[in-house]
C-alpha cells in the first residue's frame, strides 16, 4: 500500500467487495429462511373434524391464509396403479430413467461418476386429506397443485439398474472419447393411498369443497410426510445455519475493512511524521544560515554535511574525510560509505576539537 500513495491495492479492494457481496447474499437468504420459520411458527393448526367447516365460514373471506392440517391420503375418483408392483395404489406417480456413466476429468486425471436424467414423467390424480383415525367425521380437504409443494416425499416402490453391455471395440472407443457408460437406472416413486401427510398452505372454503392450495403471501407450500414439529425444527435449523454463515462472513468483511483502514492510518502517521521532520530540517537550516551570517561562515564549515546541525565528530578511514557527526554515521545504510568520496568505511575515529 505504501507504494501507491496509501490507497488500497486492487487485491484488497476485490477481497472487500467479494466478502461484502457474499455477506449480503447470505443475509438475504437468512432473512428469507427466518421469515419462513416465523411463518410456520405462526401458522394456524386446524383439525380435520366437524368444526372445520364452521371455522372457515366465520373466517374473513372463508379463508385461513396459512394453516396446518394433518391427514391421510385418499383418492377422489380413480387411483394410479404401479407399473411394476401389484396392488400398489397411489395418487402421484413419478417414473424416471437415469443414465449412469464415468467421465474422464482431464484436470485431475480421474474417472468421475456422472448421472443424468434422460426421461421423467409424473402422473397425478385428484386426492383429499381425510382424518387418519376412523370415526372422526367425514371431513375431507381437497389438495390442489401437489407438485408445487415443497417437501413432497414420494416413496420408491421399484428400482432396477440395467447395466450396459459393451464389446471390446466399445471399451476402446469409450476410453478414447473419455466417457464410459455404466447403465440405466429405472425408478418408480409413488405417493401411496393412506400415507399421512402434513399440509401447510392456504385453506379455503369454495362452495361445498374445502381446499388446501399454495398460499398467496409468498410463503412456501408444504406436503410432507414429517410431522409439523419436525418440519418447523428443520426450517429453524436452516435459518440458524444461514445466520451463522452470515455472521462469519460479516466478521471477515469487518476484518478486511479494519486491515485496510489500519494500513491507511499508519500511512497517514508516516506522512505526518515525514512532514514534521521536513519542517524541523527547514528550521534547522534557517537557524544555521542565521548563525553563519552572524559568525562569518565558520559554523557552516564545522557542521555535519548530512544534518547541517551537529558539528563534525568522525574521521572516516581509510579515506580520511571529516564530514559527519556520530549520529548521522550510525544511520548510514549498510555497507557504510563516505558521503564525500563514496569509498567504503572500514573504521571510524572520533574527532576531538581542542
Amino acid at each position: 500500500m505504501d507504494g501507491n500513495g496509501g490507497r488500497p491495492s486492487a487485491v484488497q479492494v476485490a477481497l472487500l467487495a467479494a466478502s461484502t457481496a457474499v455477506t449480503a447474499v447470505l443475509y438475504s437468504v437468512y432473512r428469507q429462511k427466518a421469515r419462513v420459520a416465523r411463518g410456520l411458527e405462526g401458522a394456524r393448526r386446524v383439525r380435520l373434524d366437524g368444526d372445520l367447516r364452521a371455522l372457515l365460514l366465520e373466517a374473513p373471506g372463508r379463508c385461513v391464509p396459512y394453516a396446518v392440517i394433518e391427514g391421510a391420503v385418499r383418492s377422489v375418483k380413480e387411483t394410479l396403479s404401479s407399473q411394476f408392483v401389484e396392488n400398489c395404489k397411489g395418487v402421484v406417480q413419478r417414473l424416471t430413467l437415469q443414465e449412469h456413466k464415468m467421465v474422464w476429468n482431464r484436470t485431475t486425471h480421474l474417472w468421475n461418476d456422472y448421472e443424468k436424467i434422460i426421461h421423467q414423467r409424473t402422473n397425478t390424480t385428484p386426492f383429499d386429506l381425510v382424518p387418519a383415525e376412523e370415526g372422526t367425521g367425514g371431513v375431507a380437504v381437497r389438495v390442489m397443485k401437489p407438485l408445487e409443494a415443497a417437501e413432497l416425499s414420494l416413496e420408491t416402490v421399484y428400482e432396477m439398474f440395467h447395466p450396459s453391455v459393451q464389446s471390446f471395440t466399445d471399451v476402446i472407443g469409450h476410453y478414447i472419447s473419455g466417457e464410459r457408460p455404466k447403465g440405466i437406472q429405472e425408478t418408480e416413486q409413488m405417493l401411496k393411498v393412506g400415507t399421512v401427510l402434513t399440509g401447510v398452505g392456504e385453506l379455503v372454503l369454495d362452495t361445498a369443497t374445502i381446499k388446501l392450495q399454495p398460499p398467496k403471501q409468498g410463503m412456501p407450500y408444504y406436503l410432507s410426510t414429517s410431522d409439523f414439529n419436525s418440519l418447523l425444527h428443520k426450517q429453524e435449523a436452516s435459518a440458524r445455519l444461514w445466520k451463522t454463515l452470515t455472521v462469519l462472513f460479516g466478521f471477515a468483511t469487518c476484518a478486511i475493512l479494519f486491515f485496510i483502514l489500519r494500513r491507511q492510518y499508519r500511512h497517514y502517521r508516516e506522512r505526518r511524521h515525514l512532514r514534521q521532520m521536513q519542517e524541523e530540517f527547514r528550521q534547522a537550516q534557517e537557524r544555521l544560515l542565521r548563525e553563519v551570517k552572524a559568525e562569518g561562515g565558520e559554523t557552516l564549515k564545522k557542521a555535519c554535511v548530512i544534518c547541517l546541525s551537529n558539528p563534525k565528530s568522525c574521521v572516516f578511514l581509510e579515506c580520511g574525510h571529516v564530514c559527519s557527526c556520530h549520529e548521522c554515521y550510525l544511520v548510514l545504510p549498510e555497507p557504510r560509505k563516505c558521503p564525500i568520496c563514496r569509498q567504503s568505511i572500514s573504521r571510524v575515529v572520533p574527532l576531538y576539537n581542542s
